[in-house]
């Protein structure tokens, strides 16, 4: 079985379920196993700390999770044209992995979500992709054989989804953003499939 990782972070839902569909996508490719996991709140208060459950939503990703994956989708809302904290918590943990290799040669692709059309969702996938090459992964964005790419009036973007969730998260996923996330979702797969061989 080939193993896709989607690790998102999320807070108000909008990334999560571009997470739902992007797995749905990995998992289009037979013998896929799309798994889902997130990344725990971080917190300026040194003593506050997270419980080893979330209490909701996909179970905290292990390194474990991470090795054992042979490719990965990153998710992470928009924080001024930045992924959030949590998600670059995470990957700065990773230099052991950048040490060894292991995530070296592994497919990868990113997809955020913002509150309005022009929140730097474009800026967060390219800044989100920058620690995967120092790991040597291999990106794949969404080609424009994608019609979902020429025709969105929301989110959706080569670099990667996208999806323009409204000031109070009030907008659900569209038509287009549900077919861009699935095409990526397919895609690592495809790739991690070929790359396994």
């Amino acid at each position: 079985m080939t193993k896709v990782l989607v690790l998102y972070y999320s807070r108000h839902g909008a990334t999560l379920e571009l997470a739902n569909r992007v797995a749905r996508g990995a998992e289009l490719i037979e013998g896929v196993e799309a798994i889902i996991r997130t990344v725990p709140e971080v917190s300026a208060v040194c003593e506050a700390t997270e419980s080893a459950v979330p209490e909701q939503g996909a179970p905290y990703v292990t390194m474990e999770d991470v090795i054992e994956a042979d490719g990965i989708a990153f998710g992470s809302p928009t924080r001024f044209g930045l992924m959030a904290t949590p998600l670059k918590y995470f990957l700065e943990q990773t230099s052991p992995q950048w040490l060894s290799g292991s995530l070296i040669g592994k497919p990868a692709g990113v997809f955020t979500s913002t509150s309005s059309m022009h929140g730097g969702q474009e800026a967060t996938l390219l800044s989100m992709m920058l620690p995967l090459l120092h790991h040597g992964m291999v990106i794949t964005g969404v080609p424009y054989s994608t019609a979902a790419l020429m025709t969105t009036e929301t989110g959706g973007t080569p670099y990667g989804p996208s999806h323009v969730a409204g000031a109070n998260n009030q907008n659900v996923i569209s038509d287009d953003e549900h077919t861009i996330s699935l095409v990526l979702g397919k895609r690592i797969a495809e790739l991690a499939v070929a790359l396994k061989k």
